[in-house]
């Protein structure tokens, strides 16, 4: 079994698992930002400068700074840090 789910890759509570709040949580951040999906804009190569919590883009190619390497990736800002997932076909 794996530690992730097949299609949103949310991760699963395994057991005898220490702090499983942080797994829960972190599935449901995920599930917060990639159902009903609304993007600021697709294509974009530089993170904004203020992002708000919530706000996600499609990055476009040749990425840069906390972007570099994740082209074509859902970006999702958290309020920490940047959360990157691969769309499906």
């Amino acid at each position: 079994m794996s530690d992730s789910s097949d299609r949103l890759a949310l991760p699963w509570l395994l057991p005898a698992q220490a702090q499983k709040h942080v797994t829960h949580n972190e599935a449901l951040s995920v599930l917060d930002l990639l159902v009903q999906l609304a993007v600021e804009a697709v294509g974009t190569s530089a993170p904004p400068p203020a992002p708000v919590p919530g706000e996600a883009h499609v990055v476009g190619a040749g990425a840069t700074g906390d972007w570099a390497g994740r082209d074509g990736t859902v970006a999702g800002w958290t309020g920490t840090g940047w959360s990157f997932h691969t769309p499906r076909p």
